[in-house]
């Protein structure tokens, strides 16, 4: 292509990208809902993460954008559109990325644009007017330069901070969960300068990696899991094992000054509607403690509490069964007979390190399960945001996570199959043995792969880093079928297989997230909230209404001052955004109307 070509091009596209973000912008300022929904395609989809609804929502066709705009326009008041970097052009498709303001605050987004109008719209806000971040140009001083009879050190305030809470200052958001998510949002909160306390069960921060089996480590790639603010180490392994994740969470919760306290257990919470207060009992270290905080964040990762089934004969099995969460590591069985239920990434991992300490292993698959080979998935599906090559090419960590979040999930399917159909043809000599050992493979409902099943469920899924040979050689044997009963000395299957054994594992995975709500406050709330995770696809393991986002997660619930906060690292990175912008905007008093909250469905 020519340079003239490609400038005319560029230049056709950016005044496309610019007429159509002007045509908006007047039709919001005319408070004209239905002329802005116009400039949409009859088929679209609008996902806005809390710039103008206050929550997470994604609206789809004309007429969820007119809907949105009508309850939202005014207080939004969004304004000041133009592109921020030059827009591209491919098969017929603009995409631009611009900027807004709104009453509230300063916003990013993403638009794809067609002949017939805006395919999809993302705006997402950034942050709040008035109560930036202290960082780059606002970047604090540290040192106070001059003399003061009454200074104090930074160690000595930090000590004092630590010390009144839950004494003579309550947080204004108290945190329960340690790993990643509790960190991340707490690192978030420390910067918007909103009053906190993270609190976890564990010693140190970072235990809850510890305590896993050896084996364990990160499955997904360096430059998809960074922590808000502060980045892996340009040497940090692909795939970090589990000790020094845990280590970078200890190190990261200091170097951020997180109000964290270890070895303290939540024993109950309550909250009074008077005066929009929760009190939540606390065991620290066999101290008891009340704090009273204004939001409660259960931030207990993607899982809810684990599912471990109930089979005839568990009480006179005489080996050890465990759930996998709870599983040693393998050295203690060495030379035993090993049966591990389940066929997830956590099964895997232990059927390996069993393996590899000469116990003797069988997997029991009780249903079709997908795996995706790591290199694969790491070069085929995330390479082109989440690589070495991707931030070579001046692609950011930010950056990545709009391109992602962009993508809304009616239609990400759309965006996975691509990488699923390569990820097919090259390894199709893997997949052809997983199937000779008779595996039971799929690449889920719409063979849109593994982020899908993720984000429909959070199970039936592997990513192999090498345990799946284990099973294609006869290496760990392989069995199919539910559970009937367990014997003195082995598991009986449905079938009437029956499978020796002196360790059985449970990796049967978890519930709902909100199970821990039942725990720690009531069923009545849990019930109340209804359902944590999932989008409502009606696909396996994930049943309809459809809500379009993750049930119940970074934003409110039909349980006021109650949010649920987790998943991996990348989403426990880029949702701690908006969930801290949230909770900082009604630590600040600005207006929060929510739009979208939706209908509590009572399913299993």
């Amino acid at each position: 292509m020519s340079q003239t070509l490609q400038t005319t091009t560029a230049t056709s596209a950016r005044d496309r990208a610019q007429a159509w973000l002007a045509d908006f912008e007047a039709a919001l300022t005319a408070r004209d809902a239905n002329r802005a929904a116009g400039l949409f395609a009859t088929t679209s989809f609008w996902r806005d993460l809390v710039a103008f609804t206050w929550n997470l929502k994604t609206v789809e066709n004309r007429d969820g954008v007119a809907d949105l705009l009508r309850a939202t326009m005014d207080a939004a008041d969004a304004r000041e559109f133009r592109v921020t970097e030059e827009p591209a052009e491919s098969d017929g498709i603009v995409e631009a990325w611009f900027g807004f303001e709104t009453a509230a605050g300063r916003g990013e987004g993403h638009l794809r644009l067609t002949d017939e109008g805006a395919w999809t719209l993302l705006t997402a806000l950034q942050e709040l007017t008035g109560f930036e971040e202290p960082s780059g140009h606002r970047r604090p001083m540290g040192a106070e330069h001059g003399v003061d009879p009454d200074r104090r050190t930074w160690r000595e305030a930090r000590d004092a901070e630590l010390a009144e809470l839950g004494d003579s200052r309550q947080p204004y958001v108290l945190v329960v969960g340690g790993g990643q998510g509790g960190i991340a949002l707490g690192a978030r909160l420390r910067q918007l300068g909103v009053g906190h306390l993270v609190v976890d069960q564990h010693e140190r921060p970072g235990d809850q990696w510890r305590g896993r089996y050896k084996s364990l480590c990160l499955h997904d790639p360096v430059w998809y899991d960074h922590l808000p603010y502060l980045d892996f180490p340009r040497n940090w392994p692909v795939f970090a094992p589990k000790d020094k994740i845990a280590d970078w969470l200890e190190m990261y919760t200091k170097v951020m000054e997180i109000n964290y306290w270890g070895s303290t257990r939540c024993t109950s919470a309550t909250f009074d509607d008077r005066t929009q207060e929760w009190t939540v009992e606390l065991d620290r270290g066999g101290t008891p403690i009340t704090v009273r905080p204004k939001h409660l964040v259960l931030a207990t990762g993607v899982s809810g509490k684990p599912n471990v089934p109930e089979f005839p004969g568990q009480d006179r099995f005489r080996g050890e069964q465990h759930h996998s969460s709870r599983h040693p590591g393998p050295d203690a069985y060495r030379g035993r007979r090993a049966v591990v239920i389940g066929s997830n990434n956590s099964a895997f991992d232990i059927c390996a390190a069993l393996w590899e300490v000469g116990a003797e292993v069988t997997m029991v698959q009780r249903s079709s399960t997908h795996i995706s080979k790591s290199d694969s998935l790491r070069e085929l599906s995330l390479g082109p945001l989440y690589s070495e090559e991707a931030v070579a090419a001046g692609m950011t960590t930010q950056k990545a996570d709009m391109t992602f979040a962009s993508m809304p999930y009616r239609i990400m399917p759309r965006f996975q199959k691509p990488a699923v159909e390569a990820m097919k043809e090259r390894d199709a000599d893997f997949y052809a043995r997983l199937a000779e050992a008779g595996f039971l493979h799929d690449f889920g409902d719409d063979d849109s792969g593994l982020f899908m099943k993720y984000l429909r469920r959070g199970s039936g899924y592997y990513i192999d880093v090498g345990a799946a040979e284990l099973i294609t050689d006869g290496r760990v044997g392989l069995a199919h079928g539910q559970v009937a009963e367990l014997t003195e000395d082995s598991v009986v299957l449905a079938d009437g297989t029956e499978l020796p054994a002196d360790l059985v594992v449970y990796a049967t995975g978890y519930g709902s997230m909100n199970g821990w709500a039942a725990d720690l406050i009531d069923q009545d709330v849990a019930d109340k909230v209804g359902k944590v995770w999932g989008l409502g696809s009606d696909t396996t393991k994930d049943p309809g209404p459809w809500e379009g986002e993750q049930r119940n997660m970074w934003k409110p619930t039909r349980q006021e001052n109650l949010w649920f906060h987790g998943g991996n690292l990348h989403q426990s990175r880029h949702y701690s955004l908006y969930l801290a912008l949230q909770l900082k905007a009604r630590a600040e008093g600005v207006p929060t109307p929510v739009y979208g909250i939706p209908e509590v469905h009572h399913t299993s």
